[in-house]
């Protein structure tokens, strides 16, 4: 099977894209861009190229010699077994999915994927914040069960590749709501939206790459209401700078320090327990602000009754 990287062939059309959307946030919304913020963006997804070109040959590794301990045989001949492209396709987004669960509910994959989140914009450059460290992280041993499977790691990659240049579009707040039947099925702009939404009701939805389908199955959809509140963009605890080196390894650091100071009893909490997690109830997770944010919707649904209000103050003690 010949070496054949998608997202390669794909780099003239990223850059037509964000200069289209750059030409219809001139005229329609100045703020989707910032220069700065876009700059950053821009070294993030040249650091993330060089990343792969350095650590890409470790994965592939990896993926060779476990893939001689295969059940099946679906490659690496695409002509052999070509149906086993499309079901490569579909699985490899189930298993994207479930790592980018664990990237925002376990610290340790979060202190790579955070970097995708650490823009207040959002625009089509904003999907080039392509993490640097995820190597690190081992998150492509989600991956292995496909090589057990039988799909050779060459056709992994592809399908990887193109699952990543689906995600490029849906980037971009110049599209609003796709047709209902594609809605339900694909993963789209307006569900991507509320994935790097900081808004207390968005926070943790909608991990999809591709299908949407696996949201809506193991319970993480969420819909975008923007008649109801305006999307803020960025993290819970906002970077407050472009400085690209901090933004790639702010969490890092984060978790550096916690574990430092924490009892030891707590130290690989600080690892492997959700973002915002403390032993001392300091901080919130996500869980804890979208419980906070829900009970003041359901206080605030209640009806209030004169027959039930109180009149004299008196009456309440």
């Amino acid at each position: 099977m010949p070496k054949f990287d998608p997202v390669t062939y794909a780099i003239p059309l990223f850059v037509a894209l964000v200069l289209a959307e750059m030409i219809w946030a001139w005229r329609r919304r100045p703020e989707a861009y910032e220069p700065r913020d876009t700059l950053t963006s821009l070294a993030f997804g040249l650091g993330s190229t060089v990343a792969g070109v350095l650590f890409g040959g470790f994965v592939l590794a990896v993926f060779l010699w476990t893939w001689q301990f295969r059940v099946f045989d679906f490659g690496p001949t695409w002509w052999a077994v070509w149906w086993a492209w499309p079901l490569c396709f579909v699985l490899d987004d189930l298993a994207y999915y479930w790592i980018h669960r664990f990237g925002h509910r376990v610290r340790w994959f979060w202190a790579s994927h955070v970097n995708h989140h650490s823009s207040q914009h959002y625009n089509l450059s904003t999907a080039l914040r392509q993490t640097w460290t995820g190597v690190f992280t081992l998150g492509f041993a989600f991956k292995v069960p496909l090589v057990l499977l039988g799909f050779h790691p060459v056709m992994i990659a592809i399908c990887g590749g193109f699952n990543l240049i689906y995600q490029f579009w849906i980037h971009t707040e110049a599209i609003g709501k796709m047709p209902r039947w594609f809605e339900a099925v694909m993963n789209t702009p307006s569900h991507h939206r509320v994935h790097h939404a900081t808004n207390p009701r968005y926070l943790d939805r909608n991990y999809a790459g591709v299908f949407i389908v696996w949201d809506r199955m193991f319970g993480s959809f969420e819909q975008e209401r923007p008649e109801e509140e305006r999307i803020r963009y960025g993290i819970v605890k906002q970077l407050g700078t472009f400085n690209l080196v901090w933004a790639v390894f702010h969490e890092w650091v984060g978790i550096a320090q916690d574990m430092w100071r924490a009892p030891w009893c707590h130290k690989l909490s600080y690892l492997l327990r959700e973002p915002g997690w403390s032993h001392d109830g300091s901080r919130e997770t996500s869980g804890t602000i979208r419980a906070r944010w829900a009970a003041r919707q359901m206080v605030s649904a209640i009806p209030v009754s004169s027959d039930n209000a109180i009149a004299d103050p008196r009456e309440a003690a």
